[in-house]
């Protein structure tokens, strides 16, 4: 398989071939598409013309849009790191599934609900609505995701304060193996380093804050070069933010990282690298235009997206190996 900006893919690559894409706006083999393909999860549809691939990035709120997709080259020495929080930074994963099985559970009025292995790569990487409306549709059709997004507000806001006072979950946010010394080093080669996360803030900071309290390293606000999540809810009376239709797979929390936040220009962007354990995540950042570094431990592989990867990595340590062009 050919796709034009990712280059000759081998077989088992976890990209399905598709007759059409786009909502049926592409067809394979008729005005110019060679081929179209997506990822196994099909959160990501990728249409081949002779030089060129769009990105199709569909969405479950009926939002869709199209990204070109560019070819990217890693070229040393790297001056900026983006790296995803939940599964990458922070172990934590397994605490907001649980939040959407209570939010589930209560809709359904089944308490003990729990997901199955084939629910996991439509229940984490994406933004709030996305995982609630994977779920009302399976597990609950007919519920509105008004009432979904309420219940895990509510649910997330009790646990979260629960574990602020000592009494929660323990070890809900735990920094991942070895990434405190991954951050030190980058620190030490002065590489640039942010924080992009899908999360909204009122769940994001508090786990990297308690992510630095366990690793010694104060406050994140001091030691990252810029923090990018999807801000804040929307609710009655009060504003929300931009986050919930343009979250990962979309490209645009990696892309205003490092152009907004980093100040490092699209023409630059070889020397970027991204790192995220999600299919969503390594989509976005290939989306974004930068060199994709995927975590073992999520769903890269389950998801389909190993091919937009331009190396995955089991530790840090194989990370930091490739930032050094070892």
């Amino acid at each position: 398989m050919n796709i034009p900006g990712l280059g000759d893919l081998p077989e088992g690559c976890g990209l399905v071939p598709l007759p059409e894409a786009g909502g049926g706006r592409f067809h394979a083999g008729a005005e110019g598409v060679k081929s179209i393909a997506a990822t196994r999860d099909g959160k990501v549809e990728l249409i081949s013309f002779a030089g060129h691939s769009l990105a199709y990035v569909g969405s479950v709120l009926g939002c869709g849009a199209f990204y070109p997709v560019h070819p990217v080259r890693l070229e040393p020495p790297v001056r900026a790191v983006l790296m995803d929080l939940d599964g990458t930074t922070v172990r934590s994963e397994g605490f907001w599934i649980r939040i959407l099985e209570m939010t589930v559970g209560e809709l359904k009025g089944d308490p003990a609900l729990r997901f199955g292995k084939e629910d996991l790569p439509f229940v984490s990487g994406h933004s709030v609505s996305e995982h609630l409306m994977y779920c009302i549709h399976k597990y609950c059709p007919g519920k509105s995701l008004e009432a979904a997004r309420s219940l895990y507000l509510l649910h997330a806001r009790r646990e979260m304060a629960e574990i602020l006072a000592g009494r929660g979950m323990k070890g809900a946010f735990a920094p991942s193996h070895g990434v405190g010394k991954l951050l030190l080093e980058l620190k030490a080669m002065g590489i640039k380093v942010a924080l992009v996360t899908s999360g909204l803030y009122e769940k994001a900071y508090p786990e990297i804050l308690s992510a630095f309290d366990s690793l010694g390293f104060g406050d994140p606000r001091d030691f990252y070069d810029c923090i990018i999540t999807a801000g804040f809810p929307l609710g009655k009376g009060r504003p929300g933010t931009l986050g919930e239709l343009c979250p990962k797979p979309h490209p645009w929390l990696y892309a205003e990282a490092c152009r907004v936040g980093l100040g490092i220009g699209f023409e630059e962007r070889g020397a970027v690298v991204g790192i995220d354990d999600s299919g969503a995540g390594v989509c976005s950042i290939r989306l974004a235009g930068y060199t994709a570094i995927g975590m073992a431990g999520g769903n890269i592989i389950e998801s389909g997206a190993r091919a937009l990867c331009g190396r995955y990595c089991e530790t840090f340590e194989d990370v930091m190996r490739y930032i050094r062009g070892r």
